[in-house]
């Protein structure tokens, strides 16, 4: 009987490309596969850090109705909030933050044992480079399935920091934990019967993807992650170093976002955006570079189970479904095959008008 160990290395993978670290340390040149021209014609806002909500747990916990409805608001208006007081052990967190800097140091030969494979999503590399022509993102990142367990491919988890696997699997039992909460909140806000939607994050898909961003002297003509919204239903961020890079996309303009020390920063994800059918909407973000500093982050994903039709879920919608049913495998073969590009992948999945 197939599994999904079994499958999920047909649904497409990323044509392998240049490290980027390594690049960066040897060429002074930026070869023309990076360059980006547009990014002359980008508005960026100076300080845009207000902009994005700040949204406190421990007061959700609590049943607070303001903060409840502060919570609805951030996910229809925002799409990003920044959670502080979200029971993470700072232990937790801090452990995995110097174990993936110890990774990201170690020689390109030792990190290459964790190298993607062929037709994968999973490994050290680079995601969602699908033509040989594309521009590429100055960056290189490792990318694990965490949850569930049978769906890990071990052989691609580092062995060195010897710290870093058992890291890597308690850091991700403390996420998940925070994601199924605020799934239940998002439903009972919604409408939805909460434990509805917490069922189909049981036994849910969990992806953690490590970023590293070298510094580049001509910063302001790469782009470290290309403009996207994330494919998932939940992505819940920290980064690693003190250098910043997230920006966000609010009224046409690139908001930088400041990170709270302590605080996941949460977005809003395609398939929840699907799933309240645009009620809750994914919001496009990047990642720039720094002309001086390296910059690390951590995101983990969450999304439904395989079993999953990816759709509007009942009680969602008021007047007529914007977007179609979609199986979760149909979707997941859609993700890893196209290139990031702003939002465009809700386009395949959208109803005509």
């Amino acid at each position: 009987m197939e599994t999904a160990v079994d499958k999920k290395n047909v649904y497409g993978g990323s044509l392998p490309v240049e490290n980027v670290q390594a690049l960066a340390s040897n060429s002074k040149e930026i070869p023309s596969r990076y360059i980006r021209p547009e990014l002359d014609d980008e508005q960026v806002l100076a300080d845009g850090s207000l902009h994005i909500p700040v949204i406190d747990m421990s007061k959700l916990q609590d049943d607070d109705d303001d903060e409840l409805a502060e919570f609805h608001l951030a996910c229809k208006d925002s799409g990003f909030l920044q959670l502080i007081n979200h029971g993470v052990p700072e232990k937790v967190i801090e452990k995995m933050k110097t174990d993936i800097e110890e990774f990201f140091k170690l020689p390109l030969e030792e990190k290459m044992a964790c190298a993607q494979l062929p037709n994968s999503i999973e490994g050290y590399g680079q995601a969602f480079v699908v033509s040989k022509d594309q521009k590429l993102d100055w960056g290189d990142m490792l990318f694990l399935l965490t949850q569930p367990a049978n769906i890990r491919t071990t052989s691609l988890w580092p062995t060195i920091p010897t710290s870093l696997r058992a890291t890597i699997e308690e850091y991700s039992l403390e996420l998940q934990k925070v994601t199924i909460f605020l799934l239940k909140l998002m439903a009972k806000n919604l409408g939805i019967e909460p434990g509805k939607l917490a069922s189909l994050f049981e036994d849910g898909i969990q992806g953690i993807r490590m970023n590293y961003y070298p510094p580049c002297a001509q910063a302001n003509r790469v782009i470290g992650l290309t403009p996207h919204s994330d494919s998932v239903a939940l992505t819940l961020l920290v980064q690693v170093n003190q250098v910043q890079g997230l920006q966000v996309k609010k009224y046409g303009k690139w908001v930088p976002v400041k990170p709270i020390p302590g605080a996941f920063i949460i977005n809003i994800g395609d398939i929840i955006e699907i799933m309240s059918n645009g009620e809750y909407k994914s919001i496009e973000h990047r990642a720039v570079v720094n002309p001086e500093k390296e910059r690390l982050s951590v995101a983990a994903f969450h999304s439904p189970n395989m079993n999953t039709t990816i759709g509007p879920l009942p009680n969602s919608v008021e007047d007529r479904a914007i977007y179609k049913n979609i199986t979760h495998e149909e979707f997941i073969k859609l993700v890893v095959t196209s290139k990031l590009d702003g939002k465009n992948l809700l386009s395949h999945v959208r109803l005509e008008p």
